[in-house]
């Protein structure tokens, strides 16, 4: 636990960005490309649900396309736009706009910036242990570990780490 003082209220955009720009494997990390999170939810102590602000450039991807099976996640477009890529299809998103992605439906999504320009967004979601995650386009998936955190594993059950 930290000595430092969980504070009021911060400005967002003065929060450094996360030092590791991934937990994934070395080899599929570059392909989410020069993306920045600063976690915003962490500094609160927030402990039932994360918030971050991410930052894609052009050329990157808010992460490897993924489809939770517990955990809700919830975007917010504040600057620039980028395009929505789930199993229907692409949706061009601009700011103002907004997405959810509900638990459960193995519609996997990610956000992808193939424009000329930086998009910001925010993205929520919740933190419930035992999760699973599945990359369909990539020979990854998330597993529980017996403490309920979050183990990267190969498609062949290999753990990644």
């Amino acid at each position: 636990m930290s000595d430092k003082p969980t504070p009021i209220a911060v400005i967002a955009a003065e929060m450094p960005p996360r030092a590791r720009p991934s937990g994934y494997p070395a080899d599929l990390v570059d392909k989410i490309g020069g993306r920045e999170k600063t976690v915003l939810g962490d500094l609160f102590g927030l402990k039932n649900f994360g918030v971050n602000i991410t930052r894609l450039p052009p050329g990157s991807a808010s992460a490897l396309r993924h489809a939770h099976e517990k955990q809700d996640e919830f975007v917010y477009i504040l600057e620039g736009s980028c395009t929505l890529v789930t199993d229907a299809g692409e949706t061009p998103m601009k700011a103002g706009m907004c997405a959810g992605f509900r638990a459960g439906t193995g519609d996997a999504h990610h956000l992808v910036n193939r424009g000329d320009a930086d998009c910001v967004y925010l993205e929520i979601g919740d933190r419930t242990p035992f999760e699973n995650v599945d990359y369909p386009d990539d020979d990854l998936m998330v597993r529980p570990g017996p403490d309920g955190k979050s183990v990267y594993f190969r498609k062949n059950g290999t753990p990644v780490f």
